[in-house]
């Protein structure tokens, strides 16, 4: 099993943008995590094309782009072209999910579906064998730092459950209040990707600190 962190660049300092760009190439991290939201489907505003635009002109890895917005068809054309590797929007923001899917994979990108905490795997049984990444926020979208929340465990284990013998090779991907201290444990439940934001961001060697979360993830030490 592949496991993938994903520091997410909303937690980089955007006044030193392409040092934490860099930072990242150089790491042993997998993928940028790209938020992108617009205040309207959460309560918070972060960038769009410019910024995406900048990022991709410098990352060495792929861009894992989370769509945080009403309407995202609208937009997945003009992502996709910004350099999005992987787009997932909300399932609570598609009134046609499956029409959404379709349209992401036919702009060249991986698709995926993020779920909000209050909603359940079981919404997803329809197109899961469509989709290459579940999302499972275990904050409420739309601010970092919050506290992780413990009824996601339960969650990826019936998102694991649902995808036996239909998507196997699913990516399930976790974001919010990700960290060493509950890494081990989520590898545990069946997740294998991993948003990091403050969590990496916020200590004093960023480097060392995806070292580490990688380290736990070939163990499977907890600490």
């Amino acid at each position: 099993m592949k496991y993938i962190i994903a520091p997410s660049i909303l937690s980089a300092d955007f006044g030193n943008l392409q040092r934490d760009i860099e930072m990242i190439n150089q790491s042993e991290a997998d993928w940028f995590h790209v938020d992108v939201m617009d205040g309207v489907f959460v309560p918070n505003i972060s960038f769009g094309f410019p910024v995406m635009a900048a990022v991709k002109k410098h990352a060495t890895k792929p861009l894992d782009v989370h769509l945080m917005i009403v309407q995202p068809d609208n937009f997945i054309g003009e992502f996709a072209k910004a350099g999005a590797d992987r787009i997932t929007v909300h399932y609570e923001a598609c009134t046609h999910l499956h029409r959404t899917i379709q349209l992401i994979k036919a702009s060249g990108c991986k698709a995926g579906v993020a779920l909000n905490p209050h909603t359940p795997v079981t919404l997803l049984q329809d197109v899961i064998e469509d989709l290459d990444l579940v999302l499972i926020m275990s904050v409420n979208p739309g601010f970092g730092g919050q506290q992780f929340i413990h009824n996601t465990y339960k969650k990826v284990q019936n998102l694991n459950r649902l995808i036996q013998g239909r998507n196997e090779e699913l990516i399930i991907q976790v974001d919010g209040g990700v960290g060493l201290q509950n890494i081990s444990a989520l590898v545990s439940a069946g997740v294998n990707a991993f948003v990091a934001g403050n969590a990496v961001f916020a200590t004093d060697n960023p480097t060392e600190t995806i070292s580490k979360m990688k380290n736990l993830l070939s163990t499977g030490i907890s600490i």
